[in-house]
């Protein structure tokens, strides 16, 4: 495995200690321009990744940061793009359901990424070439522990994860549309189960093979999806557009997102 990506998996699990430092506390929430909520796991969690990548060079792209112009960033070859808590809404309501999420980004494309579950200690990861792992890792994960940890990694999909056909859908993101996905895949299967799951978790329930699609039609951010994206895609699955079948990319001059779905 690179250094790039030992790098951030150790920086996923150090932001994550930092995040339910927070977490086992009182703390107070903000509200962003964007009527989404802000609090201080998701400003320390951003520092402590920044921190521990800063060495790498490459440029750091994450939601709570600097929002760089596209003039600044349309010519980055390679970035880091990271959403340092994904899942505030579930953090706020203590549901456990959040992730730190950093991701490494190539020509438009997810080479790398990392989805640590703090509550659980859950660390998804997917790399090009090498495919998309899981393993539990501690809050004490060094550079020495780690080469321990991915040795024992089990390789995703999980054989025999899903008895039925299983649709992983957003808590708090639903739309008509989506419904509508629903029932269409209702009509097509005999036994069709629906979970409801926050953050980025979505995705790498697909990854693991829990579930056998997630479709996203609605708003989300470049950041919202990328280290997912990897840990999918590594691990088999589509990620793609609703409307045009095309696979995700990144770094485009609006970082929104299209509607997609994650499919296995």
């Amino acid at each position: 495995m690179q250094t790039l990506y030992r790098k951030a998996i150790i920086a996923a699990v150090e932001a994550g200690k930092h995040v339910l430092e927070v977490y086992a506390g009182d703390f107070s929430v903000e509200t962003k321009s964007d009527n989404s909520p802000l609090t201080l796991a998701d400003k320390k969690s951003n520092e402590v990744v920044k921190d521990a990548l800063a060495d790498t060079g490459l440029p750091f792209l994450s939601e709570e940061g600097k929002l760089f112009s596209y003039s600044e960033r349309r010519d980055w070859a390679s970035f880091w793009l990271v959403d340092p808590l994904d899942g505030t809404k579930e953090f706020v309501k203590k549901s456990g359901e959040f992730t730190v999420n950093i991701a490494l980004i190539k020509h438009g494309q997810p080479v790398f990424g990392v989805v640590y579950v703090p509550v659980t200690g859950a660390l998804y990861y997917g790399a090009k070439g090498e495919g998309s792992f899981v393993f539990h890792a501690d809050e004490f994960l060094t550079s020495e522990t780690l080469e321990q940890y991915i040795s024992d990694a089990t390789s995703l999909p999980v054989p025999g994860n899903a008895s039925a056909y299983t649709i992983v859908a957003s808590k708090n993101h639903s739309s008509p549309e989506t419904e509508a996905f629903i029932e269409e895949k209702r009509k097509a299967h005999d036994n069709v189960h629906l979970v409801n799951a926050g953050s980025s978790l979505k995705l790498c329930l697909v990854a693991e093979g829990k579930a056998q699609v997630y479709p996203r039609l609605a708003p989300t951010m470049e950041w919202d999806t990328a280290a997912g994206h990897a840990v999918a895609i590594f691990a088999g699955c589509r990620v793609y557009d609703f409307e045009t079948k095309q696979e995700l990319v990144y770094n485009k001059e609006n970082l929104l997102n299209p509607w997609f779905v994650v499919e296995r």
